[in-house]
């Protein structure tokens, strides 16, 4: 890139602009990023500062167009050869000093380009599900998305909502998604009328206008993994790293007391008794019960609070093993966790890859050595001993001696 000529107004801009680059480094190196990460980071924010000076741009002045801008030019900077395009990976570290920037008050944050009245709208309904309906943030983030998918269709006057309206838009919905996803969304659909008519926006009763999504519940047999292949997902973690150390708790606490992914996302230092031995777990519905800790998961938390946790401000226990050292973004977090533990473990064609599969392994595991439904349903939290008889499908040997003849057959 050609050195420009700067006047005095240009050097104050340049000085400002270096001196948010320099501020944008200390943070990642704050952030614990690799010496490696962070020069990358410096080179590509050194070059869009650049560019900024060649353009005349002021650095407040930067907005989306600014950086649509900076992708589509050509330079020598990018990749040291010349007329090349800055490639994906090298915007999105762009992409990240420009919203330090916004962070910083220095430029404007984006402004989102919904309707106002819509945003406002879904923001009201998901503080009616917050305080209301119990659920999680996560389950409240994907009723607003799915809502949000919906309004174009539904249009965006509440009080011209019919059955006929309602109805048309979920067998459309039913013609893209599969049979699982068109059920959460008549689950968020039925929640915003449900909304709307207690807000009186809308006729009262349009959420039993949504036809029902057929399943059968528990009519499959549980996905799980037997004992011993439980113990050799566990013994696959390398303790002699940080991360090794991380998985190996996190995968007995699924293997021992099977928890969700989403409590193990959401479990803080506060949550654990160490004089009582017990565990606070706040599951679905935001109901919280104590449970027993287990020697051997007992000492698995600890060894990761004292050897592996970052040492940083949060309340969660679980963080991301590298920089930035921060919480799971979601409960999926978990869930990676045990599918890298069947591959160490080399387990083929496991049943399934999430945490489920070794909340159900708990289950059927306790079942086989002699524990009665009832604690099993007490272990798991769950609300209908329908649900805990679920686990009764595997023990084939209990069936056998309760299994009546077909009618019609022969007799032995």
């Amino acid at each position: 890139m050609p050195n420009a000529r700067r006047t005095p107004g240009r050097q104050l801009q340049c000085m400002e602009a270096d001196e948010a680059v320099a501020q944008f480094v200390c943070q990642l190196q704050s952030l614990g990023h690799t010496e490696l990460t962070v020069s990358g980071y410096h080179d590509c924010a050194r070059h869009f500062v650049r560019w900024l000076a060649q353009s005349a741009v002021a650095i407040d002045a930067v907005n989306g167009d600014v950086v649509a801008r900076f992708a589509r030019h050509r330079c020598k900077w990018a990749g040291n050869r010349w007329h090349k395009r800055p490639s994906y990976k090298y915007m999105r570290r762009v992409n990240r000093f420009v919203r330090f920037l916004a962070d910083q008050g220095i430029t404007e944050p984006p402004v989102a380009k919904n309707d106002a009245g819509v945003v406002t709208c879904l923001a009201e309904f998901q503080n009616w599900l917050r305080e209301h309906r119990g659920i999680s943030e996560l389950t409240i983030d994907r009723h607003g998305r799915m809502i949000m998918g919906l309004l174009p269709s539904l249009g965006n006057e509440p009080g011209a909502y019919d059955t006929e309206v309602v109805r048309r838009v979920i067998l459309a919905a039913a013609q893209r998604h599969s049979r699982p996803q068109i059920k959460a969304i008549t689950t968020a659909l039925r929640g915003y009328l449900r909304f709307l008519a207690a807000q009186g926006a809308c006729r009262p009763g349009l959420d039993s206008a949504i036809p029902p999504i057929p399943q059968w519940r528990l009519s499959t047999l549980p996905r799980y993994l037997p004992s011993t292949d439980v113990e050799r997902l566990i013994a696959s973690c390398d303790l002699t790293k940080p991360h090794g150390i991380r998985d190996r708790a996190i995968l007995l606490l699924l293997a021992r007391l099977g928890l969700r992914a989403g409590d193990i996302f959401c479990m803080r230092l506060e949550d654990i008794s160490w004089e009582e031995g017990t565990l606070r777990v706040c599951g679905k519905a935001r109901r919280a019960v104590c449970l027993p800790l287990p020697q051997d998961v007992g000492d698995a938390l600890l060894e990761y609070l004292e050897r592996a946790r970052p040492d940083i401000d949060d309340k969660r226990i679980f963080l991301r093993s590298s920089a930035p050292y921060r919480a799971f973004a979601r409960s999926q977090g978990i869930s990676d966790v045990v599918r890298l533990a069947l591959k160490r473990a080399g387990i083929i064609n496991p049943p399934s890859r999430g945490a489920h599969l070794l909340r159900h392994s708990a289950a059927t595991g306790m079942l086989r050595g002699g524990a009665t439904l009832d604690a099993i349903g007490a272990l798991l939290r769950h609300r209908s001993t329908d649900t805990t008889a679920y686990y009764a499908k595997v023990d084939v040997a209990m069936l056998q001696l309760i299994a009546q003849p077909w009618p019609g057959a022969v007799s032995c």
